[in-house]
């Protein structure tokens, strides 16, 4: 359910990522972090996104739940990096769990129960 010699991800784990993904706010930090080659600082996020401190600290949390982004922090400074083999695992634990098997697609009937 991985890639050949990647990162295995748990059910919980890969729900806890697509939730995460799911909000437009997250989506679009994620976009930009993966975007750069370092570290984001904090205050960088916050000014591109808009959003107050509290909001984006809430956003950021999520992300880090979900194993996307590392933080790191320096006295009452924190900068974010991607976690580029996290997003790569859920991406083929998504392509392996809902690709059509032996070239036979489910009907919707089956789909449905």
């Amino acid at each position: 359910m991985s890639q050949p010699g990647g990162k295995q991800l748990s059910g919980d784990q890969v729900l806890l990522i697509a939730r995460a993904l799911s909000d437009k706010t997250r989506y679009e930090i994620l976009k930009r972090l993966g975007a750069q080659t370092d570290a984001l600082a904090c205050v960088s996020v916050r000014d591109c996104m808009g959003v107050n401190p509290a909001t984006l600290s809430h956003h950021m949390k999520e992300l880090e739940l979900a194993g996307l982004i590392d933080v790191t922090r320096e006295g009452k400074f924190a900068s974010y990096t991607l976690r580029r083999d996290t997003l790569d695992a859920f991406i083929a634990q998504l392509q392996d769990d809902l690709a059509a098997r032996d070239g036979v697609s489910a009907s919707p009937a089956e789909i449905g129960s």
